[in-house]
């Protein structure tokens, strides 16, 4: 019986430039870290191997540091690494892991399959056929080789790819590397552990994608895992996803079309964390002090979650009888002001550009007269003070 660790596209010196700079620096660390969690599991599992499945960096051009970063990331675990090169890392001639090598910071239990071949695991009796991609893309199933490829008797047959499955996965996933949908019956394989799919998947009783482990992408495709993959003989692999991932991302499109609609997202908002990542996108339309409550509740998560988008840039501000009573706006100049705004965002022929431009406006202009309320009521005060003093001067006299 062999026990190991399937895991897959880590995607080390992912750059997260969609994120602020201190956002995407926490997230980069997040996936050294979650590496450093796979091997404590695999320590603590106590499993023959690890297997990665490819794109473990995310670029051929990641720094020095990064690389040692990372081979040190696998310490926890002293049983066998066995690494694959994936289109994002693929096998070149000069390549990260050839820069690995010279900087000597592989260690004498991380075997990087750099050709394709056979590996052998004595100690549980494990055979790993090994697809490592030596290019970016490929048009020919790396695989292939698998069918004839010979292995010792009574040892288990794994193989080890980075590809796309044929008819099985969306056609946005990362590469085109073609892997035949009926391989691991046709190389009589117990199991095959693939990369290249970012969320767990299982394709058949024996052939799985472990997906990335740590989420990268604003998708909901069970990512974050790593399987924990036991062979037996003459049995399907029994196959366990463990949680791995630190963070969660989120993707909400949101429409407002009642109050209660702003109220209910203010309190999803209110229960996202530090271990969360959120996008969220909000459209229809809303009172004026109904989108200003709810700008503040974003900006109060973004305080709290370890990253954030938000576009409120759909949301039309609409105010309301008691918006406009607030905003001294009932009558003269500025409620002519208010009532063009509100025409740009309800013209169904106009220019969306510009309806965003209007609730901007619309929210500034009651962000100044609220600030400018104070100094008005000083204003105020003081004349009623100039004006009265006299007055009670007189009656003193």
């Amino acid at each position: 019986m062999s026990r190991f660790l399937h895991t897959a596209d880590w995607q080390i010196g992912t750059q997260f430039g969609q994120f602020e700079a201190d956002e995407a620096a926490h997230l980069a660390q997040a996936r050294f870290d979650t590496v450093r969690r796979i091997a404590e599991e695999a320590a603590a599992r106590n499993v023959d191997a690890v297997l990665v499945a490819g794109d473990v960096f995310d670029l051929q051009t990641v720094s020095d540091t990064v690389i040692r970063r990372l081979f040190a990331a696998l310490q926890p675990f002293s049983g066998p690494w066995i690494m694959l090169p994936g289109n994002h890392d693929a096998a070149l001639v000069e390549s990260v892991w050839t820069r690995a090598q010279r900087l000597n910071c592989i260690a004498p239990n991380v075997r990087v399959v750099l050709e394709p071949g056979v590996v052998l695991l004595d100690a549980c009796r494990c055979a790993l056929l090994c697809a490592p991609l030596t290019q970016r893309i490929t048009y020919d199933d790396t695989t292939a080789f698998f069918d004839t490829a010979e292995t010792p008797p009574g040892y288990a047959r794994v193989g080890l790819a980075h590809g796309s499955v044929g008819g099985i996965l969306q056609e946005s996933i990362d590469s085109s590397n073609p892997i035949a949908p009926t391989r691991a019956a046709s190389a009589r394989l117990d199991y095959l552990a693939l990369g290249d799919w970012h969320g767990h998947l299982r394709v058949d009783d024996r052939t799985w994608y472990a997906g990335t482990h740590e989420q990268d992408r604003f998708r909901a495709n069970e990512p974050g895992f790593v399987l924990d993959v036991t062979l037996g003989e003459d049995a399907p692999p029994r196959v366990e996803a463990v949680r791995v991932g630190q963070y969660r991302w989120h993707r909400w499109d949101e429409t407002i079309s009642v109050p209660s609609d702003v109220e209910a997202l203010r309190t999803r908002l209110a229960a996202l964390g530090a271990d969360d990542v959120l996008r969220i996108e909000v459209g229809g339309t809303a009172a004026l002090a109904d989108v200003e409550a709810l700008r503040v509740a974003v900006e109060e998560t973004r305080a709290r979650v370890r990253a954030l988008r938000a576009d409120l840039g759909d949301l039309h501000v609409l105010p309301t009888a008691d918006d406009l009573a607030e905003l001294g706006a009932q009558s003269g100049y500025l409620a002519k002001v208010v009532a063009r705004l509100r025409g740009l965002q309800e013209d169904p022929q106009g220019d969306p550009q510009q309806a965003r431009h209007a609730a901007e406006a619309l929210l500034l202009l009651a962000r100044f007269q609220r600030e400018q309320q104070p100094a008005r009521q000083r204003e105020t005060h003081m004349a009623h003070t100039a004006h009265t003093t006299p007055q009670r001067e007189a009656r003193s006299a």
